[in-house]
């Protein structure tokens, strides 16, 4: 369950005016970040509500790079025209308020990138009223965020913010699971670079409020020396000098497939090794060989059944692709609560038409076909 106060204050949102430069970083001291280490992003130039935007800086994100991503999942969705069965079922004074609730248990993540979506969609000012926050576990049927705000506009923003809140609260529930496999262990989870194109900074956020830690967030933040790379410059070693060379001071892993592979980087002064489809006995060996001289990653044959035996090991990080590349979304929805007197209006004719059909049906009349079910449209379905 969560682990925030019930009490959350209330955030008010109006829509954006402006843009920012670009900056910012992880918080992982990937080397993403300016040279002081912070995110070079001032919060109050970004075109996104200030309370908002500093939210997403003490989080690592950019905010505007939040705001490009949130323009462009609404831009999609609306394809330059309108929400078709908003505008003609709904009143445009209308307000409601509505629930994004978690449909099963998971860890939440994206909540203030759902906020974003919002901020962008609305025409006036809305409230938010947050119940969790990102990171936090939740059960099925907690709600996460409680949104009023003009009608039209909360159903036109919907599938964007669930499309990304959904996605990234499932990459924090797959990362959670690996977390709490390796608790007890010095190993931690890490994620790669195999992300969905345009949301990176958002995934490997969620594998943060997971648990999880990140690798480099780009090919410019550090050097990963692979097989291919090794082929190319005739050796592991020879790879190694090149980088070291060209780049002096970058941080370099080195990936290797075979034990004989290692002394001679270590030799070289390397810092990360990767060990490529090790298994846990080979992995066992490195961590013996290494013998702390180096960081030591392990990388594929990982599976949740075996990560421990890997962790066991002595081995620093266990890397990950599937975080980012195939975990499941978490189911959440979104549900606008009724408006109170029509609730109770209804309540009132389904008393009064009970009371007016109290006729017996003789034992002998064939009973009455049940009344056709209405089918009452789910306003995500079809999106």
């Amino acid at each position: 369950m969560s682990s925030t106060s019930d009490a959350l204050p209330l955030l008010q949102i109006g829509g954006p005016a402006g843009s920012a430069p670009t900056g910012g970083g992880c918080g992982d001291a990937c080397g993403c970040a300016g040279d002081d280490g912070s995110s070079g992003i001032d919060p109050l130039t970004c075109g996104l509500d200030p309370d908002l935007a500093a939210l997403l800086v003490a989080a690592g994100l950019d905010p505007v790079q939040v705001e490009d991503i949130a323009h462009l999942a609404v831009e999609e969705d609306l394809d330059q025209g309108v929400d078709i069965t908003t505008v003609a079922t709904i009143p445009a004074d209308a307000v409601a308020s509505g629930d994004f609730t978690a449909r099963e248990a998971g860890t939440v993540a994206g909540l203030r990138i759902a906020e974003a979506v919002l901020s962008l969609v609305c025409t006036e000012e809305f409230a938010v009223e947050r119940h969790v926050e990102d990171g936090d576990r939740v059960a099925a049927g907690t709600k996460l965020l409680t949104v009023t705000t003009r009608t039209r506009d909360l159903l036109t923003a919907e599938r964007s913010a669930l499309n990304l809140l959904c996605r990234l609260s499932g990459i924090a529930t797959a990362t959670r699971a690996w977390a709490d496999v390796l608790e007890g262990t010095k190993a931690k989870v890490r994620d790669t670079r195999k992300t969905t194109p345009g949301l990176r900074a958002l995934e490997k956020f969620a594998v943060r409020c997971g648990g999880g830690v990140n690798h480099r967030m780009s090919l410019s933040d550090a050097a990963l020396i692979k097989d291919n790379h090794v082929v190319a410059a005739g050796g592991v070693a020879a790879a190694f000098a090149a980088v070291q060379e060209e780049f002096p001071g970058v941080p370099i892993e080195v990936e290797v497939d075979r034990l004989d592979q290692i002394p001679p980087i270590l030799a070289q002064g390397v810092e990360l090794i990767l060990l490529d489809n090790f298994t846990p006995e080979q992995t066992r060996e490195a961590v013996e060989l290494v013998d702390g001289r180096a960081m030591l990653e392990s990388s594929g044959r990982l599976t949740l059944d075996n990560a421990r035996t890997y962790a066991e090991t002595g081995v620093d990080y266990l890397a990950v692709g599937a975080l980012t590349h195939s975990s499941p979304i978490l189911d959440i929805g979104l549900d606008l609560r009724e408006d109170e007197e029509d609730r109770e209006g209804e309540e009132d004719r389904e008393g009064e038409e009970d009371a007016g059909s109290s006729a017996v049906v003789p034992d002998s009349a064939p009973a009455p076909d049940p009344a056709p079910a209405v089918a009452h449209a789910d306003p995500r379905e079809g999106r």
